[in-house]
């Protein structure tokens, strides 16, 4: 295989299979994060050198951890660690060094503990976040930078930090006890619809996120049936069920007015509006929930011009009231727009935009700019698209909001 291609191939591993094997790592290693990472990555490092000569092998995931399991060992080692506990670790790992990993589910079981370890409430929630991208998905530093809004090096310094924190408290590699479960829920669930947001906004290559996102959410939906937890899986599962026409096969976006519905995906669809209305009927709803009842009215509307508008409207007034934010506030000047007309959402845009909060976001500017396109203020429209391509950073998305500048006559 060439290089290259093996290149890819390994760096598709560490994106599918680099938090099962963590998870597993860390378990095996006492609970110790950075141990763990860093026999990983001398066990990635490794493949590259000896799959060049032998192949790839047929179960890759199997070799990668019992690959960290020497490379742990090796670790240990070579830095001197000494004592009773160290020791009896180093032979424990010797011992099971041929042993097959243990069956899917159980692997599951150690991504559930890695993900609750690194939404410890000892952590800042921006670091929770931030780990849990890192060392549970695999997502790079600076992809994880990228959906922040942060530089890669404040990103960087936020997971050292996180690390830290883990290591000098000890905190525990487990699943919460039932009585702390509700509380600790929170900020899995934006970890959650974060690594979802990477797969659903990234290209092609992408979509793996997105589905790992789902199921990560499926896994805590049977450990803990609470509304949120099901209003966030129906909220990914209509989203995601447009995603065969969000994109031209030349990778160009479309946007939800122009897809062809009939590309949608009824089955998760119908599961994700099932899911919506039973998080909807328990009346202990929150954000996800009501964001899902969002998309499900996008999803039930047969084209653009039939959705009822006023009814999108009326559910971000309630998002509202449990989760005020600009993007929020963005959203329903779009909808209002849709509803009462141009005019109307151009004013509540102009709003945002003038208390500054939203002046890097790029969708505030090109939502704007479509307002001033529809109203005919075509000067507007330029300015505004040309802010906000400047301001975007994924492809697809300047390469689209190019194509409208160019449209503009």
């Amino acid at each position: 295989m060439p290089s290259s291609d093996l290149r890819r191939t390994i760096d598709s591993l560490y994106r599918s299979e680099s938090g099962r094997i963590l998870a597993t790592l860390v378990r095996l290693l006492g609970g110790n994060l950075e141990l763990a990472e860093e026999a990983m990555h001398e066990a990635f490092a490794a493949a590259l050198e000896t799959w060049a000569e032998t192949g790839v092998p047929n179960k890759p995931r199997p070799w990668l951890l019992s690959t960290g399991r020497f490379k742990a060992v090796d670790v240990m080692r070579r830095r001197g660690r000494s004592g009773a506990a160290h020791a009896d670790l180093v032979i424990a790992l010797e011992a099971r060094a041929d042993d097959e990993p243990r069956a899917e589910e159980e692997m599951e079981d150690d991504r559930l503990r890695l993900v609750f370890t690194c939404c410890h409430p000892a952590l800042p929630p921006e670091a929770q976040v931030a780990l849990t991208l890192r060392e549970v998905c695999g997502l790079k530093t600076e992809e994880i930078a990228q959906a922040f809004l942060v530089t890669t090096a404040t990103l960087a310094q936020r997971i050292v930090r996180a690390k830290a924190v883990i290591r000098a408290q000890a905190l525990p590699y487990q699943v919460p006890a039932s009585q702390d479960l509700p509380a600790r829920l929170g900020a899995v669930l934006h970890v959650v619809y974060l690594v979802f947001n990477a797969g659903y906004s990234g290209d092609a290559t992408a979509a793996a996120l997105s589905l790992e996102a789902i199921r990560l959410d499926r896994l805590l939906l049977d450990l803990l049936p609470e509304p949120e937890v099901m209003g966030l899986l129906g909220l990914m599962l209509l989203q995601e069920s447009r995603r065969a026409a969000r994109r031209t096969p030349e990778g160009e976006l479309i946007l939800l007015d122009h897809q062809d519905r009939s590309l949608w995906n009824r089955e998760q669809i119908a599961e994700g509006i099932a899911l919506t209305e039973s998080a909807l009927r328990s009346r202990r709803f929150g954000a996800y929930t009501l964001q899902a009842a969002i998309a499900a009215v996008h999803a039930e509307s047969s084209s653009a011009a039939s959705t009822d508008w006023h009814q999108i409207v009326l559910l971000y007034d309630r998002l509202l009231g449990i989760q005020p934010s600009p993007v929020v506030e963005l959203n329903r000047a779009v909808a209002v727009a849709m509803h009462e007309g141009p005019e109307h959402g151009l004013r509540l845009v102009d709003d945002l935009l003038a208390r500054d909060e939203l002046a890097s976001y790029h969708l505030a500017h090109a939502a704007r700019a479509d307002l001033c396109r529809r109203l005919g203020r075509l000067a507007e429209a330029r300015a505004s698209y040309e802010k906000a391509l400047s301001l975007a950073r994924q492809e697809p998305e300047r390469r689209f909001l190019s194509r409208r500048l160019g449209e503009l006559k």
